[in-house]
């Protein structure tokens, strides 16, 4: 029954239109007058708590970081390196916003604001080349997704503090996943581009190559460092996203000299008030995750699986079929707040890796973000675009597919996640 009154107050709420936020602090108050115990100072104890987490600070870091790197330059200089090595294919643009896509993702590890700055460099640029301005979307949307799964990534960095997963561990087996989901998207584009008779754009010269190569040699390299940071053990993924803040405010600054002091006023507000958005999530879940514990409700999720338990393959499908009829209608950071308190006693109890669940929550929950009726990343490609929503989830269907079909392949081949991981912490 408490389940019940978890789940029917927190959909009552949100469907009267209530953040997410308070929504939770509405299904905690419902939670705990069902169990006869209600106390203000629990929800006041345990907001307090949620918030107060060390890895958490990466947050903020890594939101400012994105900032200032799309004002400083590094974006631009991605595109342009990308441009000039496959512009030049049959739908060269397409491929350019998969490459940028990935390099994006491994620099600040959100989806809305990795699918904004590619989608406000390419857009028009693929409007003034010919190119279906909603296939351009679609592909542009399904590639901002990959941002939460390559390092760093701020939904592992939430994960790891929620579910007690090592944030190190799950920044380095999102690699190969990533990549592969580009991999899917450069497939189906390659198809899509051979199908649609797509524009050419002009093939450089080896020179214009490696020119627009050394331009961009600072913004390539700031994956280097965060990433080789983390698997050399030189520093946290908190530790990180301080790096990466200071490396883009030295590269805007001094390197490509396009930030300037006026700017930062603006750039550290917009980046204080994610924060503050994400943050406040945070605490306001960890009184239902309390809640959820007290109550005992992931014992009773974990009799009603029970009979999964042993086929890890089965109990994984099954999982990931509720995280993505889930994610259809939440958000990010509310998925992951939400479920993974209840979810991962029965993971460890069915013997799967922490780790390894947490990579293909994290991608499920990524592919909710184009997913209809909320998608929120279609949300903002349609809005930078300036394109109608329906003929951008038509573009994007096939790229959702595709993206579908290698979660279901690292569903049946765990060791694809595994292998790669123990490969690079050895």
């Amino acid at each position: 029954m408490l389940i019940a009154v978890f789940v029917a107050s927190l959909l009552a709420a949100m469907a009267l239109g209530v953040p997410i936020a308070f929504s939770l602090m509405v299904c905690s108050m419902a939670m705990m007058w069902y169990m006869d115990f209600f106390d203000a100072q629990i929800l006041a104890q345990n907001m307090l708590s949620g918030a107060d987490s060390f890895p958490l600070i990466a947050i903020p870091f890594f939101v400012l970081a994105g900032e200032l790197m799309n004002a400083g330059g590094i974006s631009r200089r991605i595109v342009e390196v990308a441009g000039a090595w496959v512009g030049h294919f049959r739908g060269g643009l397409g491929y350019v916003a998969i490459f940028a896509c990935v390099i994006m993702a491994s620099l600040s590890g959100s989806a809305i604001a990795d699918t904004a700055a590619v989608a406000a460099l390419l857009i028009p640029m693929m409007r003034r080349a010919g190119y279906d301005v909603p296939q351009a979307s679609g592909l542009i949307a399904s590639g901002g997704i990959i941002a939460p799964i390559i390092p760093p990534s701020i939904g592992f960095v939430m994960l790891g503090v929620v579910g007690n997963i090592s944030i190190t561990k799950l920044f380095i087996a999102g690699i190969v996943p990533g990549l592969m989901m580009a991999l899917a998207l450069v497939a189906t584009w390659a198809f899509q581009a051979k199908r649609g008779e797509m524009p050419r754009g002009p093939k450089t010269s080896s020179r214009q190559r490696w020119a627009a190569t050394l331009a961009g040699f600072w913004a390539l390299l700031m994956p280097v460092i965060i990433v080789g940071g983390l698997r050399a053990g030189y520093f946290t993924p908190t530790e990180a996203a301080v790096v990466a803040v200071f490396y883009a405010l030295f590269v805007g600054f001094f390197v490509y000299g396009e930030l300037k002091l006026s700017q930062l006023y603006g750039l550290l507000l917009a980046a204080g008030k994610t924060s503050a958005i994400v943050m406040f999530l945070v605490a306001a879940a960890q009184v239902s995750a309390w809640l959820i514990a007290a109550a005992n409700i992931p014992m009773a999720v974990a009799e009603i699986l029970q009979p999964l338990i042993d086929s890890p393959i089965l109990l994984m499908l099954v999982i990931m079929l509720l995280i993505f009829t889930v994610g259809t209608v939440l958000d990010f950071a509310p998925t992951i707040l939400i479920l993974i308190p209840v979810l991962m006693p029965t993971i460890r109890m069915a013997g799967i890796d922490p780790v390894y669940f947490g990579v293909l929550f994290i991608m499920n929950n990524a592919i909710g973000l184009i997913t209809p009726p909320v998608g929120t990343v279609l949300n903002v490609v349609c809005g930078v675009a300036k394109a109608r929503m329906e003929p951008v989830i038509r573009a994007v269907t096939p790229y959702l597919l595709a993206q579908l079909a290698v979660m279901l392949l690292l569903v049946l081949f765990p060791q694809l996640v595994l292998a790669p991981l123990e490969f690079m912490t050895r």
